[in-house]
């Protein structure tokens, strides 16, 4: 009795901390209704998915915004009233590098609580809740060294181990399939979790607890993170990961999508969203989305574009030359700049070249509000060019990303895994002759699966994919190879951390991964013009495992952004 009582105390501890962080569907029930035989794991599984995919505004912000999605180009900082140029991030700041690390290395304890609770032996002990447990630390971890390199893995859910060593990424690559695999065996062909309190259904926000779902994004997952491994020194297992991955089920229609729904009611201190930040802070915090995005989808006539960006708001803009330093002397050249970018997206405007009351030279334009324009702002402009990034010439994000909570409006879901990356995968494996079958259909089909969830309706699809050659794969294998990389990196926006990682992985774009080199516009940052191979440690890193940083900092390289992980060379 005493034993069951504490397991029932131990239980609703965690229950009822899960509960203060989500009101999802019959998630809020009165946990003193409980009875010993009414206790399962399924209340915690809704818990594990939003500290990895939507966290407090903290780390959202920090970890996610202001690195992730701005290192993979998709966003930008610095306009003209912003709180920063867009150097920020390129330049190491400790205290948001210590957000985004503490974010990450700090899941594992919730991870590490929920495996030990359904593994063999533990207090809710339930096989097919350890697979889908195996599968969330397979998605933790293939962000969390994918961000860092090497971290504790090996050692890091043992808990009479403080100070677990970091694992190479080899090690975390070959071990995290191997985990994936034994999921995927455990779950087999069953389709629900159990019966009664055991059956998982409206608090996994991902799949409703449909099995033969979590084991599809299981085998899509290690088709990814294989596919990234191969050709990486030491990587031998990759290339038979990708063989069995690409004979089993993969997601790869409409309805395989794992996109966790926004919860629009909660605290933003339980589950953040972009609006979040957006409409918390005034213009201050507010940012553009990137030139390389915009261009891209742009110039090929992509129909996501209206879908991802608002047209810019235009009207008349006055650029006006500093009264003496470096940016006078550079005010030519600035504003011919921020003109060029108009120009390359169509933008119609008129100029007029004049003084103001102080006698210093000033540029004022017009442009047409008539007409929907599209302008991308630049990635990683520095702090002289700033006062000329006028808001006004640059694209927000659309509102379905940034609307507020609370406030009844739709909200895009966050992004775990989509079928659009299930069709991807296979076509580079194929185009890389990993895999025999046809990459073309594979291809299209991802262009497709991904414009769907952006509710691109069926005639516009049809007509990008038989008019535009980004559409074929009718080129050499490098040439085809950058078109799904591309595309792949432009599915997956909002999902900054992937985006970045494929930049890594692929070299594409290539506008991007080469870094910059004209300082007069571009901030070189600490990585001297480089572009940001991977996140430093945080301080609590040093602070509490100091010498197994240090050992990792030795295998690895410097603990600096511009250290090369394993994957990318």
């Amino acid at each position: 009795m005493k034993k069951e009582i504490m397991r029932i105390g131990l239980v609703l501890s965690f229950l009822l901390f899960a509960i203060s962080c989500s009101d999802f569907d019959e998630i809020n029930e009165n946990p003193s209704a409980f009875t010993s035989d009414e206790v399962s794991a399924k209340y915690f599984v809704t818990e594990t998915q939003i500290r990895l995919y939507a966290p407090d505004r903290y780390p959202y912000w920090r970890a996610q915004l202001i690195h992730w999605d701005r290192f993979a180009g998709q966003f930008c900082f610095g306009f003209n009233g912003s709180w920063w140029d867009d150097s920020l991030s390129y330049n190491y700041n400790s205290g948001y590098t210590d957000a985004a690390f503490d974010y990450l290395s700090g899941y594992v304890t919730s991870l590490s609580a929920f495996l030990n609770f359904v593994k063999e032996g533990g207090e809710l002990e339930n096989q097919n809740f350890y697979a889908i447990g195996l599968i969330m630390k397979g998605l933790y971890y293939q962000t969390y060294t994918d961000v860092f390199g090497m971290v504790p893995y090996s050692e890091a859910l043992n808990p009479d181990i403080i100070t677990p060593v970091y694992d190479s990424q080899a090690t975390i690559y070959q071990g995290v399939i191997n985990e994936l695999d034994e999921a995927m065996e455990i779950i087999g062909s069953s389709t629900e979790t159990g019966e009664g309190v055991e059956l998982l259904s409206d608090n996994d926000l991902f799949f409703g607890g449909d099995l033969q779902q979590w084991k599809k994004l299981a085998n899509t997952l290690k088709l990814r993170m294989a596919l990234r491994a191969q050709g990486a020194p030491g990587a031998d297992f990759a290339n038979a990961a990708i063989s069995e991955a690409m004979s089993a089920d993969l997601l790869v229609a409409e309805t395989d999508n794992a996109l966790m729904e926004k919860d629009t009611e909660i605290s933003q201190w339980s589950n953040a969203a972009y609006g979040d930040v957006w409409h918390n802070f005034g213009v201050g915090s507010n940012w553009t989305v990137g030139k390389t995005l915009v261009d891209y989808l742009q110039s090929n006539n992509d129909p996501r574009l209206p879908m991802y960006a608002q047209p810019i708001d235009g009207g008349e803009v006055v650029f006006t030359q500093p009264a003496e330093g470096e940016g006078a002397t550079l005010f030519t050249k600035h504003v011919d700049f921020i003109l060029a970018q108009l120009d390359n997206a169509g933008v119609s405007y008129t100029r007029a070249d004049g003084a103001n009351g102080d006698g210093l030279p000033t540029v004022t334009i017009n442009v047409a509000t008539d007409t929907p324009y599209y302008v991308g702002q630049p990635t990683r402009l520095n702090g002289l060019i700033y006062t000329h990034v006028k808001e006004a010439l640059f694209s927000r994000p659309a509102e379905l990303i940034i609307n507020a909570k609370n406030q009844g409006k739709d909200i895009f879901p966050e992004i775990v895994f989509t079928a659009a990356e299930g069709n991807f995968l296979q076509a580079e494996a194929i185009v890389k002759g990993l895999a025999a079958g046809d990459a073309q259909t594979l291809y299209q089909n991802g262009i497709r699966q991904a414009m769907k969830i952006w509710g691109v309706d069926d005639a516009a699809i049809e007509t990008f994919l038989t008019t535009e050659d980004m559409a074929l794969l009718d080129g050499s294998a490098e040439e085809n190879l950058e078109k799904i990389s591309i595309q792949r990196w432009i599915a997956a926006y909002t999902d900054g951390s992937e985006a970045w990682a494929i930049v890594r992985d692929s070299g594409y774009p290539s506008e991007l991964s080469a870094g910059v080199s004209d300082y007069d516009l571009y901030s070189a940052g600490t990585l001297n013009g480089a572009y940001p191979q991977r996140m430093r440690y945080g301080t609590a890193a040093y602070n509490t495992n100091g010498t197994n940083t240090e050992a990792a900092n030795s295998a690895q390289g410097a603990d600096m952004q511009g250290t090369v992980l394993w994957f990318a060379q």
